[in-house]
């Protein structure tokens, strides 16, 4: 069996072609995929078998499916694969006539804060460029990530660095309680706490930083209305006596017959961060990306 550290005559190619055999699973397709021929990934394919001493795929009720082996070699190829193209490609990025879509995920209240900023910077420097965003909730984002479906996560996010993920620092921001100015803020926790709440959350599975803060406590709030946006919110907040607690920059300084005050419960600071897969560490592209990113940040605080 070959040593995992002797590369010695091994056809990096064949990787190449074993990632498309994986995500295609027929020759026919990954053939397609790759501009060669047939009988060309079909030689691809025995020589993969032999190099990994295993059938990679198999025939099961008349369709090819991949082996336990193959699976286990799936994820890490296409970080291998990805990290590679990026080491080797010697194209410098020009964003002056750069065609690319980046992929982003980020909340509306990270939209409201960056996107104005950063849509001027990456209209005036790469018109080319394609901005494409969703708005996924944490868990789901950081899986995105992982599994290669957007190229980048804005949001409040684990920081530092682990195997697979690298984050970056953009700002902190604090929470503040929104509400009817003739119903008034709480003045107190026992006030807070006595009142209906709007609740914003990308996904109902994501634990919110409010609701953690009071749990840890042995409390909790009524939560009658969950969005999963904010920018309704305040709107639905006029004659009634609901609270909205949100991080204080999705706020505008003057809400017309509303009345902005510091929460009567001492809440974390929300660190807002880009999120990415080491992957990604060489991608000319992302990295720029990113700069614009912090730039508009520092730009507009």
């Amino acid at each position: 069996m070959r040593s995992v550290n002797d590369l010695n005559g091994v056809d990096l190619n064949l990787l190449v072609v074993l990632d498309a055999l994986l995500a295609e699973r027929q020759v026919t397709r990954a053939a397609v995929r790759l501009n060669k021929t047939q009988p060309a990934v079909s030689h691809a394919l025995a020589r993969l078998r032999v190099l990994f001493d295993d059938p990679i795929l198999v025939r099961r009720q008349g369709r090819l499916e991949p082996t336990s082996r193959a699976l286990d070699l799936a994820a890490p190829l296409r970080d291998a694969l990805s990290m590679l193209s990026g080491l080797v490609d010697e194209r410098v990025f020009r964003p002056a006539t750069a065609k690319r879509e980046f992929r982003l995920s980020m909340s509306d209240y990270a939209a409201d804060v960056l996107l104005p900023g950063l849509v001027r910077r990456v209209v005036h420097a790469a018109p080319g460029a394609t901005l494409a965003l969703v708005s996924l909730g944490r868990d789901a984002a950081l899986a995105a990530i992982r599994a290669g479906e957007i190229d980048l996560a804005i949001g409040v996010y684990p920081q530092g660095r682990t195997d697979d993920l690298r984050t970056s620092h953009l700002f902190d921001d604090e929470f503040a309680c929104l509400a009817d100015a003739t119903s008034g803020a709480p003045a107190s926790l026992r006030a807070y706490l006595s009142r209906p709440h709007i609740a914003v959350s990308a996904s109902p599975e994501d634990n919110g930083e409010v609701d953690a803060a009071l749990a840890a406590r042995g409390l909790d709030r009524r939560v009658a209305i969950t969005l999963p946006h904010w920018s309704v919110a305040p709107r639905l907040l006029r004659g009634s006596d609901l609270i909205l607690t949100v991080a204080r920059r999705s706020l505008a300084s003057r809400q017309e017959g509303l009345v902005i005050a510091p929460p009567p419960i001492a809440l974390p600071t929300i660190p807002l961060v880009q999120a990415w897969h080491v992957r990604r560490d060489y991608d000319q592209g992302l990295r720029w990306l990113r700069t614009q990113i912090a730039q508009s940040v520092a730009a507009d605080p």
